[in-house]
């Protein structure tokens, strides 16, 4: 059933939802999204790693903002579907879609890469986006009042690839073609698309940045990584502003990793 008008005759809460909830950047961002007073729709393909995003988030209040897990693999567009579906029913629209399920993938030389290596990571972090994006899009569209906001992970990588990240740097590279289009795309419809590109912040995909990674000139090295909840506040920052204004793209980094300049 749809959300209500609150008892204060406040406006439904807005409602988002979160890709790849379950750990990193997923799980702050729902937390910082559901602090902020949001309702937060926790999607992600392991259901115990969801739950623990929900327990950590804290008991739900009454008349607080309400958290909801949905298992969801994103490469599976009737999981998509079914998510969007599910997160209209219990709440009556969609307002944010923040796209942030994605993976690594291995890091071998590009000459060892298998072609199912390759599809392993475009699935996910390309096909997936345009998967969730699409439904959110269809969402925001057919419902009233019209609009919403997507906001896509992108990554430093949409700028400056790391060795041995083929797969990974091209479909960041493509998340940045998705969100000009999207944003092109949605104009008539009061639908807003920005992106996020983030470099380095700690999360369980870069737990070797903290002990030595490969850098650009074949040396090992510490990298210096930031909190994700840092991240976290930015994304809520551009959920935040009002469908008349976007933040188009952003980039969040630890303030002494190696990107700017030569390291």
């Amino acid at each position: 059933m749809p959300q209500e008008a609150r008892q204060d005759g406040a406006a439904p809460r807005k409602v988002a939802v979160v890709t790849g909830a379950g750990s990193g950047i997923g799980r702050a961002v729902a937390h910082a999204l559901l602090d902020a007073h949001w309702t937060v729709v926790l999607a992600g393909r392991r259901a115990p790693a969801l739950a623990e995003t929900a327990r950590l988030a804290g008991p739900v209040e009454a008349g607080g903002p309400a958290v909801l897990t949905v298992p969801t693999d994103v490469t599976r567009p009737d999981q998509v579907d079914a998510l969007f579906a599910t997160a209209r029913e219990r709440f009556g629209r969609v307002d944010l879609l923040f796209n942030n399920a994605g993976t690594f993938g291995r890091a071998v030389p590009l000459e060892d890469l298998s072609p199912d290596d390759w599809r392993a990571v475009v699935d996910v972090n390309l096909t997936g986006s345009f998967l969730c994006a699409q439904a959110a899009f269809r969402a925001m569209k057919a419902q009233e009042p019209q609009g919403g906001r997507i906001i896509n992970n992108g990554s430093v990588s949409a700028h400056a690839p790391r060795p041995h990240s083929v797969a990974y740097t091209a479909t960041k590279h493509a998340m940045t073609g998705l969100t000009k289009s999207l944003s092109l795309d949605g104009r008539p419809y009061g639908i807003a698309c920005g992106q996020i590109d983030i470099g380095n912040a700690a999360t369980e995909m870069t737990g070797r940045m903290q002990t030595g990674i490969l850098q650009a000139n074949g040396e090992l090295a510490v990298e210096p990584v930031m909190d994700a909840a840092d991240v976290a506040r930015t994304v809520v920052h551009m959920a935040a502003l009002p469908l008349a204004a976007n933040v188009q793209f952003a980039t969040v980094m630890a303030t002494n990793m190696p990107y700017i300049g030569r390291g």
